[in-house]
Parts: C-alpha cells; structure tokens; sequence
C-alpha cells in the first residue's frame, strides 16, 4: 500500500519530487515501525509483504530505494534486491538483516550488488541517515548522469552546427516555405468559408420564394463568364460573382406575394418597395470594408445604359463596370423563371430579349460579350414599330421598357400582349389623356428548345 509523504523543506538534490521508498517485510510492524519513522522526513513510501509483492510494485512504478529484510517466506531479502539489480539497476538497494545472518548479508553485498546492510534492530537515526545518504549518492549520480549526458548533446549539437551550418540554413529555408505554403492553404481554407457563408447568405433569399431557386447561383455563373469574357482581373471578376450571389439580399423583408410578382403587374407601391432592394442590400454589406465594391455592385445591379434605371438613374460608364454586367446576367435568368414578363421565356427568348436591349437598355460591350459566350450576333438596332395603344394588337412583342408618364415601368422589354394588356393600355392612356409610344415587333419569335 502506499503512504503520501509530508513536506519535506528541500527535495535532495537530483530529485524534483519526494524521493519513492518501497519497504519489504512480511511483518506488519515492522513495516509500520519504518514507515513511522520515515513519513516526518517527507518521503513516499510504498510497503509490500513478500518479494513477489515487491517485484509486482516495482514494475507498476520503479522506486528509488528498496529496504527489504532478510529473512522472508518464500524469496528473501537478498534475492529480492539481486533481482531488483537485474531489472532496476537505478532503484538503490538497503537490506535489514539480524546479528546471526552477517555473513549471509555480506555475501549479498558481494554478489547482489546491494549498497548497504543494516543490522536489527536498528537505530532510527542512523538508519535515517543511511536512507538519506543512499539517495544522495542516487541524486547525485542522476544529477551527475543528466549533466554528463546534456554535456554530451551539447557539444554533439555544437560539432553538428559548426559541420552542417549551410545544411541548416537550408533546412529553416524549407521550413519557411513549408510554413509559407500553411498559410497559403490556410488562406484559401478561409476563402472557401467565407465563399460557403456568401452562398448559404444568397439561398436565404430562396427559401422564401421557390421561384428564386438556383437563381443566384445561375446569375453569378453567367456574370463571371462575361467577366473573364471581357478581360476583367480575377479579384475585379470574383467581386462580380460575389455580388451575383448576393444581388437579391435586400429581398429579404418582401411581402410572400411580391417575390413571383413581375414588374408589370406591380403596384405603384410594390414597385416602389421592389426598387428599394437594390439599396437594401448594398447597405446590409457596407459595413465590411472588404465586400464594399460589392455592395457598390449590388446596389447600380438595375441601373440602365441610357439612365432610365434606379435607383439613382445612373447612365454609361458612371454604372460600375460589375453592375453592368450582373444587370445583363440577372434579367437573363429572370426572363426565364417569369420574373421579367407573366410568361416565362425559353432560352432562346431570353437571349434574344438581352441582346435586343444593347445600347439602351445594356452596355453594348457586355451584350457583345455574352453573344459570343451564348453564339448569338448581337443586333445593333431592334427591328421595331412605335404604336400608340390603338393600334397594338396581342402577340406583338415589346422591344423596349414600357414606362408611364410619370416614370413608372409598365411593362417589362420582351413583354408579349396579350388583348388583355392592349385593353389596359388603352384604358390607361385614356385615364392619362396621353398617347404612349409603345416599340414592338409583329410578333413573338417560335419559342425553341435549347440551353446555355
């Protein structure tokens, strides 16, 4: 069993711990006598009763002295302390041995390499002081042993240094750039985060409306084609395409039945509330230095090439090159999941319906990109009639943005009448007392089968 040790003022040298004694005797009082004796001096002491015992404790956890007695059932002290030797050649070796059994104590001296033998009974005082100069002697040797061997390791280390300095430069060298290339990945281990959290920010808006599925994603991809199409920089080309993923946030606080609303079919006031969003969302992103040019973006994303945009009626090249850009690619996916116009396009109407708004609606070189990425020759002029309301007829197309008087849209460009919207038309022009110049096409091109 084991007994805690008091406090002992000083640890001996070579020691940062109470030094460990294991006692052995198969009789109980004579344990409890030494441990007695040996607990005021602030060792740790761990008892057993035989020599099997012992050997069973010291292979859990070696001792730094072993004081067994002589004379025990079974193996006794001085084979014990022989095995001890063998297999602890550290652990320091006391026997306590009887006035008739000297001569065997001495020849376990001789042949078992044990340190000290003392005599029963025994004296405490002087027993303490071979116990403490027993573990001196050890403190000293592992004192003595450790300074020998760091001696050694230094002066190896000192030979390796001077014989392979070169060799360590190179070394630190590559660790550097071992180092260099951690936080290069770390980087970009952060870059993928905070493109993960820009994705997870950009289908919150989708969960609100089902319409908006994948909307994002698709606008983002096709901003960033017509990017790189026009020779934009990475960084300038990945700020479109993070502005892509983001551009509807200001969506957010919508009313459920504006989301699936297209323009056309707006109130005043949801139009007027759906023209706040670009704002919205830029000023949600102005607070992080770092997504600044993309709340810029964000918010010029529904300005015009001719000014009839918002919400500050931007026109040319006062738009952000990105916003130019991410106007064209949102109408795109826009026009075919019903947000442009009641009906939704194919693919081919959506394409024909941005490349029919360069120069007024879109920035030329963005619509001349995007044909080229899609294979469709941009047409530098729609092939349009300018009709008052009397004389539309459904299945005409609208080439441009149908505006009211006061400024209002209407109606949306690839807009197909229906004798629905002519009447309306009509109707408004007479609650107005103005004629509205209408710019239409015949009539609506075959819708085809074909993807992007």
């Amino acid at each position: 069993m084991d007994q805690q040790p008091g406090t002992p003022e000083q640890f001996i040298a070579g020691f940062d711990r109470p030094p460990e004694i294991l006692l052995v005797d198969d009789e109980p009082n004579v344990l409890s006598s030494l441990r007695r004796m040996l607990r005021p001096a602030g060792y740790a002491v761990r008892a057993a009763n035989s020599g099997d015992e012992a050997l069973t404790l010291l292979a859990e956890r070696p001792a730094d002295l072993v004081i067994s007695d002589m004379r025990m059932p079974g193996m006794n002290g001085a084979t014990l302390l022989t095995e001890v030797r063998r297999r602890w050649p550290d652990s320091r070796r006391l026997l306590l041995t009887g006035y008739a059994e000297v001569a065997s104590a001495i020849a376990a001296i001789n042949e078992g390499g044990i340190h000290r033998y003392v005599s029963k009974p025994w004296n405490d005082e002087e027993l303490l002081a071979i116990v403490r100069q027993s573990l001196e002697h050890a403190g000293l040797k592992r004192e003595h042993d450790r300074l020998e061997a760091l001696t050694r390791e230094q002066n190896e280390a000192l030979r390796e240094l001077n014989a392979t300095l070169e060799e360590r430069v190179r070394q630190r060298t590559e660790e550097l750039q071992i180092a260099h290339q951690e936080v290069s990945l770390s980087m970009e281990k952060l870059k993928k985060t905070f493109f993960t959290s820009v994705q997870i920010f950009s289908q919150l808006i989708e969960l609100r409306a089902p319409t908006l599925s994948g909307h994002s994603r698709r606008v983002a991809d096709v901003s960033r084609k017509v990017a790189v199409k026009m020779g934009f920089s990475n960084d300038l080309a990945q700020e479109v395409f993070l502005a892509a993923l983001l551009h509807d946030i200001g969506k957010i606080g919508y009313p459920d039945d504006l989301f699936d609303k297209p323009p056309g079919r707006m109130s005043a006031d949801e139009l007027g509330l759906m023209r706040k969003h670009t704002i919205n969302g830029a000023a949600a992103l102005m607070s992080m230095p770092d997504m600044r040019g993309v709340a810029d973006i964000i918010r010029a994303h529904h300005e015009r090439w001719d000014g009839k945009g918002y919400p500050e009626g931007l026109a040319g090249d006062r738009i952000p090159a990105g916003a130019r850009i991410l106007a064209l690619a949102n109408d795109y996916d826009a026009a075919q999941i019903g947000l442009v116009s009641a009906r939704r396009m194919t693919v081919e109407e959506a394409k024909a319906n941005v490349i029919e708004g360069r120069g007024f609606r879109y920035d030329p070189a963005v619509v001349d990109a995007f044909a080229e990425l899609t294979g469709r020759a941009p047409k530098t002029e729609p092939v349009a009639r300018r009709l008052s309301g009397s004389d539309l007829e459904p299945g005409m197309v609208l080439t441009h943005d149908l505006y009211s008087p006061d400024g209002l849209l209407l109606l949306a460009v690839g807009y197909t009448l229906d004798a629905l919207i002519v009447k309306q038309i009509r109707e408004f022009e007479e609650s107005y007392g103005k004629r509205l110049v209408v710019c239409v096409r015949p009539t609506a091109p075959a819708a085809t089968e074909a993807t992007s």
